[in-house]
């Protein structure tokens, strides 16, 4: 993969109220610093301009040559690992497959400790899970390993994994004291708040169910000022191990999640507002952005139905391009929720009986508006770092009912960064049923605005805890309703995407995927449309130690991808550790797929004489 030096500039803007100041940075183009060595025959094969072989037979044109991918091709595959490291891969995942030892992996760890003491303790980690999941346990140990990943051509999506270990208990007591506002708890459960975006201390251990993703609990505004910070040394090490690298971040460590819970609630019924509306125009039931509505009879019903007076609602469309047309749609309607001096003038709704607009709380107190607009400016500095040191931010997705507003504060964030590069990135849980409408909504923004869209498509990581959460509390399952679904709306997105990218080049999508068939349909996709992996518009993205079947032959045939690469000491990312296993447990026992090709490897390795195999790079 060849990167080029860029120079680019953001203008001045603001984000719901808070000033955010020009920055002007450039990437930094570093050189790896290996031995050169002629590789053997690769999985990508470079030969005369023509056709490219891809999965399933199929041709293209790729920058000119031909490149051909084979992931049962385990000399290719594994070409970066000694064989003891194929070795260690096939333990740990035989290790996982065994209940007794995923279910007690805590209990087991502690008696580890203290039969083996710590020193030999950690040595033992390293040796096996630790080794497996993690790359070290600081920005300098890292190193090596980015270095290495990248010169067989796989980039670094770093995180800091350390993880607080709390109690059940604890958890459920500092969730529902950062979820419940003052004027909750004086209301008594009286006020009009819907019940799926208010806290509930059965579902406040938000880790229940959750194997794949970290959880953050809010303390205080001091340790969101750490975690700020930690993201900030996660980004610079980014920026000086690997070149062009991603960085991920989590909102709910940012802030106090109440106006997360709130700022959701807000949005999904404007929504709900906005397609009431629709259905008044007869417009009920066609795509979310087919639904234009007009805007004179758009006003009459504002004012017949009591949301303001005429003079207001009609100063609501003025100004820029707002009913321009004589229509409104979604997007517009949107943008109705923008840039007041008090975010808590943000946190109105209509009144769905009533038409009226309405606080969604009686009062906020002046310590919950500073703590709301801390959360924003803390993400301005994120973003801001990352532009200046050439590394894309990746918002990770999390629960329902925070992501309305996860969402809409990255897609600002993406309106003011994304200018001339596509530096935010969303993230786009697929087990959603509104997926795909979030998706195009969000593409058509950016098309409309001339900004780079940027995309990690994932299916998710709360279904187990949502499905229960909506049961118990009584709402809507917001998730597929079955494997099936949920792969068709990951191709459906992810399919518009490429479609996006190919009209006009300024969409750029990670597949966040181990799943080898949905990598095919990406490869398929591209060859159809002629989309270059040399263009760095299509990103692929696995876990370290996961799927290296996957990574590091697209790797060499020049598709950009990336390992999601974790870090931290050892006794402080055994939380993380613990989920890697459970994960691993139901990704081993329904496929045997990559213990095979290891053994294969090992196996070709023994009988060519290749067994005491070093990597050369």
């Amino acid at each position: 993969m060849s990167y080029s030096k860029v120079i680019y500039r953001v203008k001045p803007t603001r984000l719901f109220g808070v000033r955010l100041r020009s920055t002007v940075a450039s990437t930094q183009h570093k050189e790896l610093k290996t031995d050169e060595a002629p590789l053997e025959q690769s999985c990508a094969i470079l030969e005369t301009p023509c056709d490219v072989d891809l999965i399933g037979g199929k041709k293209a044109h790729i920058g000119g040559q031909r490149i051909s991918i084979d992931f049962d091709n385990t000399r290719e595959a594994y070409r970066s690992k000694h064989t003891l490291e194929l070795l260690r891969s096939l333990l740990v995942f035989k290790l996982c497959t065994f209940d007794f030892l995923v279910d007690k992996n805590k209990e087991l760890i502690d008696l580890s400790k203290k039969i083996l003491g710590q020193r030999l303790f950690e040595k033992l980690m390293k040796m096996t899970f630790y080794g497996q999941f993690v790359a070290g346990e600081d920005q300098n140990s890292i190193k090596p390993l980015i270095e290495k990943n990248q010169a067989f051509g796989v980039g670094s999506v770093l995180d800091y994994s350390v993880e607080e270990d709390l109690t059940q208990e604890e958890a459920e007591k500092k969730e529902m004291d950062s979820c419940v506002s003052e004027a909750e708890k004086e209301s008594h459960g009286m006020d009009h708040r819907e019940k799926k975006y208010k806290a509930h201390r059965q579902f406040g251990d938000r880790r229940g169910g959750v194997i794949s993703a970290r959880t953050y609990f809010y303390a205080d505004e001091a340790k969101c000022d750490h975690h700020m910070e930690t993201f900030i040394n996660c980004i610079k090490a980014s920026a000086g191990s690997s070149v062009d690298g991603f960085s991920a971040i989590k909102m709910t460590a940012l802030g106090r999640p109440q106006f997360l819970l709130q700022f959701s609630e807000v949005l999904v019924k404007w929504r709900r507002f906005f397609t009431l509306l629709a259905a008044h125009q007869g417009k009920d039931g066609m795509a979310v952005l087919e639904q234009k509505l007009e805007l004179q009879q758009l006003q009459d019903s504002l004012i017949k139905l009591g949301v303001g007076a005429k003079s207001d609602i009609e100063n609501w469309f003025t100004g820029e391009e707002l009913g321009s047309s004589g229509t409104i749609d979604l997007l517009d309607w949107n943008s109705l929720i923008n840039d007041r001096t008090k975010i808590s003038n943000l946190l109105v709704v209509p009144n769905m009986e009533s038409g009226h607009l309405e606080p969604l709380l009686s009062k906020f107190t002046d310590e919950e508006e500073k703590q709301m607009k801390r959360m924003l400016q803390r993400m301005d500095v994120l973003a801001k770092h990352a532009v200046e040191n050439g590394v894309r931010l990746m918002v990770d997705a999390e629960q329902t009912y925070f992501q309305p507003a996860i969402s809409r504060l990255t897609l600002e964030m993406q309106r003011i960064f994304n200018r001339e590069k596509p530096h935010i990135f969303n993230t786009y849980q697929c087990y959603l049923r509104e997926a795909y409408d979030n998706v195009s909504v969000d593409v058509e923004l950016s098309r409309r605005e001339g900004w780079y869209f940027g995309a990690k498509l994932v299916r998710g990581a709360y279904m187990c805890q949502e499905r229960s959460r909506a049961s118990e509390i009584g709402y809507e399952d917001p998730i597929n309703p079955d494997y099936e679904a949920t792969n068709n709306m990951y191709h459906k997105c992810l399919e518009y995407i490429l479609e996006e990218i190919n009209h006009n080049r300024m969409a750029n999508v990670m597949v966040a995927s181990h799943n080898e068939d949905t990598v095919k349909f990406t490869l398929e996709k591209m060859n159809e449309m002629n989309l270059s992996p040399t263009e760095n518009k299509v990103y692929f993205g696995q876990l370290l130690g996961m799927c290296d079947q996957i990574s590091f032959p697209l790797g060499q045939a020049g598709f950009p991808v990336y390992k999601y690469v974790p870090y931290g000491p050892v006794n402080e990312v055994i939380p993380y550790l613990s989920r890697r296993a459970q994960e691993n447990r139901g990704f081993m026992k329904g496929s045997q797929r990559e213990r095979s090709l290891l053994w294969k490897e090992i196996k070709r390795r023994l009988f060519s004489g290749q067994l005491l195999y070093t990597p050369v790079y």
